[in-house]
């Protein structure tokens, strides 16, 4: 790896941590501010909307300007800027308002390493670099694990934020430094996300890439944390062991769908059995949430896992691309992966006040998961098949 992608990986790394740090935060937030679950609820799918909605200016911005000053001017502002709001907050409006910044600020990092990949790469080997991207940046996911948890009880919340904020802002000083930009397209074709639409191919991997993220996501990103608390009467710490076997169940999942488009030779049906492995995990918590802490560990870890394809899923699309829109159509599928997070994430927090008991909560939660991806998986199997 070059200099320049060893920052970008940290930054996404950071994208990663940002996303779903909040189930760790859950106690002390709800002690300090008053935070409800909804709040939270409300709070990550603002992250992923907004996250969602910059992919479009993403997307022209790196075909037009490319990925270092995109990247390194919008997590500077957006990063830094969040994680410095967050660290401030006083009431969960501003938690709310911080992870709106911090989707701003983390819209473009994954993005720019895709397009630097597919512009400098050899396709056939895409999906590998996008899935072990997305697995060394997952670090991030387990620093919001357990390390974190360590660090509120050591030096306290407040504190722990502002070193990231901090560290977020030296990031993107790097990244403005290291990131070399790839040469320009000589092309006179110009284009947009609508000629990308108008690609009946690219539907179905839309209507996957929409459903595939957002159980896992959500899950680790939220809920797992209080279904942990709630079910089973988990602390911070026990919490942070939870989230930290489930995100490095979606690390292993992630290397591990990389090469198989290319051991099997096909990317549509590598897809499709992860994803019916993870729906399987998802009926099974829904089925019993209070089965046991492990056993639910367990399939939290299966569901991170099976749904580890976002990567490959990108390829898959990427092989119907017009090379002068490799930006947009990277972006645009990111759109709709981390959209269908933000859609379900703010869905979620109606569907768990809809519970009697936090074991029926949880239990309508897991099943709107399962019924989200199921309906995914169907208009998926539609899709047509390519590698490259």
């Amino acid at each position: 790896m070059t200099k320049g992608l060893i920052v970008l990986t940290l930054s996404y790394a950071l994208s990663q941590f940002y996303r779903a740090f909040l189930p760790v935060l859950s106690p002390v937030l709800k002690a300090d501010l008053n935070a409800t679950p909804e709040d939270l609820a409300t709070a990550s799918s603002v992250w992923f909307l907004v996250f969602a909605a910059m992919q479009i200016p993403v997307g022209a911005a790196l075909d037009r300007v490319g990925p270092r000053w995109t990247s390194a001017v919008l997590f500077a502002l957006g990063g830094g800027g969040g994680a410095l709001v967050f660290a401030l907050a006083q009431s969960p409006a501003q938690i709310i308002w911080a992870m709106a910044l911090l989707g701003v600020g983390c819209s473009p990092v994954l993005m720019a390493s895709y397009y630097i990949f597919a512009r400098q790469y050899p396709p056939a080997i895409f999906a590998t670099l996008a899935t072990a991207m997305i697995g060394l940046g997952s670090l991030g996911n387990i620093a919001g694990a357990s390390p974190l948890a360590w660090s509120v009880a050591a030096f306290g919340w407040r504190p722990s934020v502002m070193a990231l904020a901090a560290l977020s802002l030296a990031v993107a000083l790097a990244i403005g430094v290291l990131v070399r930009d790839p040469e320009r397209l000589a092309v006179t074709t110009r284009g947009s996300v609508l000629d990308l639409l108008r690609i009946p191919a690219l539907w179905p991997i839309f209507a996957m890439m929409f459903v595939n993220y957002a159980p896992a996501a959500g899950v680790r990103g939220l809920w797992a944390g209080p279904f942990a608390a709630e079910i089973y009467g988990a602390d911070t710490l026990t919490i942070g062991r939870v989230t930290l076997v489930m995100g490095l169940a979606m690390i292993v999942g992630n290397f591990a769908y990389g090469p198989m488009d290319r051991l099997f030779g096909t990317r549509k049906w590598v897809v499709v059995a992860g994803n019916a492995v993870a729906l399987g995990a998802l009926v099974l918590l829904a089925l019993a949430p209070e089965a046991g802490l492990v056993r639910s560990t367990a399939l939290l870890a299966v569901l991170g896992a099976g749904a580890a394809a976002y990567g490959l899923i990108i390829a898959h699309a990427r092989a119907f691309f017009p090379p002068h829109l490799t930006g947009r159509g990277v972006t645009l599928m990111n759109l709709f992966g981390v959209g269908g997070v933000g859609v379900m994430q703010y869905a979620t927090g109606p569907i768990y006040r809809a519970g009697a008991t936090p074991s029926q909560a949880f239990t309508l939660l897991f099943a709107a998961f399962a019924a989200l991806l199921a309906a995914g998986l169907l208009i998926y199997l539609r899709a047509q098949d390519r590698t490259d």
